[in-house]
Parts: C-alpha cells; sequence; structure tokens
C-alpha cells in the first residue's frame, strides 16, 4: 500500500492519467449536466449507480481556478460509497478542499474553515467550535428562532404576490447566523450578500462581469472584515453571543486565533444560511406539487414534523458535491483509487439510492429510516450545525403552515451551480 504522510505540511503527490480508464461517456463535468433539472440529474445518476458507481471523469467546466495539469477526478454516486469515504479519513482527507478544483492553501483556510482540515487540526478547531454550542445556547437560540419564524411569516401575511426567497426563505438563517454571531442589523445585508456570493462562482447572472475566483475572493475578503471588526469588539466587551463564546474558548489552554474565527464565520455564513434556506425553499415547493403530503403533515404537525423533515432534506439535497483527496492506494466501486486522486461525492445521488430508498422518486414525508446524506455520511465532518438547522425548519414551516395554509409556490428560478442547489427566486402566492 502506497501512503502519504497525514501531516499538512507533506507535499501531495498529484493525481495524473497514468493507469486510468477513459473519461466516462456519461459526462457530469459539462456545464450543460449542471443546467439540468434535478430529475434530469437522478436519471443520470442511476444509470450510473447501477452500471459503474464509480467512473473516472473530466475536470469539471466552471472551474473556479481552472489547472491545465488537472487529470479529472473520480465520480461516487452510490450511497454505501459516500459512506465509507466520509468515515475513512485516513485514506480520503479533506486538506485539499472540498469542492472540484485544488485552490490555493490561503484561500481554502479563508473559506472552508475545518472543512478543509484534518486531525488533529480539525479536531482542535472542531472541539472549539463545539464547545461553544453549549446547552444554554442551543436554548437561547431556540426560543430566538421561535420569535423570528413568526415576525418572518407575519409579515407576509396579507399580501399577493411575493418572492419566497427573499421575503420568507432567506430571513430566518440570516438573521438567526446574525443573532447567533451578534451582527448588528446595519451589517445584515452586507452578510448575506457575501455569503451568496461565495457560492455563486458559476452562475452568469450572479457573476456579472466579474469572474469566478473574484467574485470569491472578494466575498471572503469582505466576510473576514466584518469578522475582524466584530472580535476586536467582543474582545474589548465581551457578550453571551457565539463569537464572545468562540473568542473566550480554550482547548487544553489554547484560543483560536482572530484568522481562524473568521475563516469559521465565513464557513456560517453559507453553511448556516444557505443550506437551510435552499431546504426551506424545495420543500415549500414540493408541498405545493404535492397537496396530499402537505395535508398529511398538518393533519398533526407537532407530531409528524420531526419526520416529514428528513423528507425535507433529502428531497431537497441542496449540497449536490463534495470532495475528498486520496492519501492511500485502495479499491472503490471496482475502481482503483491511487494517492493524489480528487474523489468527489455526489450526494444527491446517493440520497435517492434504490438500493438505500423504497421508490425513492417520490416525495413520502412519513419516509422512516430515512438516512440521507444532506449532513454528510457520517465521520468526523458529519454537519455541526444539523440541530440547529432542523430547529429553524420547524420554526418556519409551523408559522406557514398556521397562518398561510393556503400558500402556493411555483416557477422557480435555480443558480447555475455544480455545488449548491440553489433557488435564486420563486413567487409565492400569499393566499393561494
Amino acid at each position: 500500500m502506497t501512503i502519504i504522510d497525514d501531516e499538512a505540511e507533506v507535499e501531495f503527490i498529484p493525481a495524473t492519467s497514468e493507469g486510468k480508464p477513459d473519461y466516462d461517456e456519461i459526462d457530469v463535468s459539462a456545464k450543460s449536466f449542471w443546467l439540468q433539472t434535478s430529475e434530469e440529474h437522478e436519471e443520470v445518476y442511476r444509470v450510473l449507480r447501477q452500471t459503474r458507481p464509480v467512473s473516472w471523469q473530466r475536470p469539471v467546466e466552471d472551474a473556479v481556478t481552472p489547472d491545465p495539469d488537472d487529470p479529472g477526478y473520480w465520480a461516487v454516486v452510490r450511497h454505501e460509497d459516500i459512506v465509507r469515504i466520509s468515515k475513512d479519513n485516513e485514506t480520503f482527507v479533506s486538506r485539499q478542499g472540498v469542492l472540484f478544483d485544488l485552490l490555493p492553501e490561503v484561500f481554502l483556510e479563508m473559506s472552508q474553515s475545518f472543512l478543509a482540515m484534518d486531525d488533529p487540526k480539525h479536531s482542535r478547531l472542531r472541539s472549539l467550535v463545539s464547545a461553544a454550542f453549549t446547552p444554554k445556547q442551543i436554548r437561547k437560540i431556540q426560543a430566538d428562532i421561535e420569535k423570528r419564524a413568526a415576525w418572518v411569516v407575519d409579515r407576509i401575511v396579507g399580501k399577493g404576490t411575493i418572492d419566497f426567497v427573499a421575503e420568507v426563505a432567506q430571513q430566518l438563517p440570516m438573521h438567526t447566523f446574525c443573532d447567533l454571531f451578534g451582527i448588528p442589523d446595519e451589517l445584515r445585508e452586507d452578510v448575506r450578500s457575501a455569503a451568496s456570493d461565495v457560492v455563486a462562482w458559476t452562475d452568469a447572472e450572479l457573476l456579472g462581469d466579474r469572474s469566478a475566483d473574484e467574485v470569491q475572493v472578494e466575498a471572503c475578503v469582505r466576510l473576514h472584515e466584518i469578522s475582524e471588526q466584530l472580535i476586536a469588539e467582543r474582545r474589548a466587551n465581551p457578550t453571551d453571543d457565539l463569537l464572545t463564546a468562540l473568542v473566550q474558548a480554550e482547548v487544553d489552554g489554547e484560543q483560536l486565533s482572530d484568522f481562524e474565527i473568521g475563516s469559521f464565520f465565513v464557513l456560517m455564513s453559507v453553511a448556516g444560511t444557505d443550506t437551510t434556506t435552499q431546504t426551506t425553499s424545495c420543500a415549500t415547493l414540493a408541498l405545493t406539487q404535492h397537496p396530499e403530503q402537505k395535508a398529511w403533515l398538518m393533519e398533526d404537525f407537532d407530531g409528524r414534523i420531526a419526520v416529514a423533515l428528513e423528507e425535507f432534506l433529502r428531497w431537497a439535497s441542496p449540497v449536490m458535491t463534495f470532495r475528498r483527496t486520496a492519501v492511500a492506494e485502495t479499491t472503490l466501486g471496482g475502481q482503483t483509487i491511487l494517492p493524489g486522486d480528487k474523489v468527489v461525492m455526489f450526494y444527491p445521488s446517493g440520497s435517492f439510492d434504490e438500493t438505500v430508498f423504497g421508490d425513492p422518486g417520490t416525495f413520502r414525508l412519513d419516509r422512516n429510516p430515512n438516512p440521507h446524506l444532506v449532513f454528510g455520511g457520517g465521520g468526523v465532518h458529519y454537519c455541526l450545525g444539523n440541530q440547529l438547522a432542523k430547529a429553524m425548519l420547524t420554526a418556519v414551516f409551523r408559522e406557514l403552515l398556521t397562518k398561510v395554509p393556503d400558500g402556493r409556490a411555483y416557477d422557480p428560478v435555480f443558480m447555475d451551480s455544480n455545488f449548491m442547489r440553489t433557488i435564486k427566486r420563486m413567487k409565492f402566492d400569499v393566499n393561494g
């Protein structure tokens, strides 16, 4: 077995095309593929799952930083293989980043926080962050979420047709994140805008005349500048918010640096807002399209919402791809994976795997068990904020189904992306 030392400072052996099969005839790297609907994606994934669950693909189009020497990557579409990769952090590591392409190290550190780290650095940072999510903090967050959800929905009651994303779906996650970090009102729109730009590198409408790397760097710099301002304020005048907890948290006498806190701030501004926003939008659209499921949930909301949330998440599958990099030779799905090879997990495919989910193409709120991969496939990188996301979703759907039970969503406009399934805007008739 060929193994690369698992120390961050040791260079990776770059992947090569030597010994690789031809690029697969099913091309999931093409921009045209990512412009298709999720239903069309699933038709392709189904073929790959059943015939070649690990396929060699050409470099993805619309890379943030295109690399002429990039030989390609392995596309992994089966549930069991995604779980294996997620749990085997000795063979498949994160420190080279989680996107398709190889990004500069400084950009990884400033934008992906512990997502792009491995142990022991990952454990150190995650333990510090986890220490800030105390039961007291979660209880405080829960109360604030419920109040904010009521405020969000009360604002649309009596209106006609609205943009659901802007007026509902974005509001609760954005304000919850900002409340969590103690971000003042005058900075909240700047934070929301910058967080949206972080994942907008493939969408022509959102890019305008800017390059993909320009958009990402500018967005990350803006978020770091905001965090630096807030960190300085918390050091001078501590409060009871999460940012203060992060500033003061210690493990073995060691604190986070301002840069590490800023990187976590960038990560949370995206992971803590966009993913929940998209699940809210996609689930609302699904409830409109499947009125019998909506009726079932409304019959006993409190008794059924916990299981229904899991189907909301599976159906939305907001994060579509996540990468690991192999540091040891191994076999996966009948293919030989070599050190340096990029391995990309296609989460929606795993969450619709017919060997795990009965009738996966049916939106069924009573589906149980529901081992979807929305929060990852387990292991050390399992989503830290999963309970927070579920609390937000529970609160907003309780308010929506109680106060605007006849609301109807339609005409979603999706962002062009190979990373996040994002509804940019969607019409919603408040009164049906």
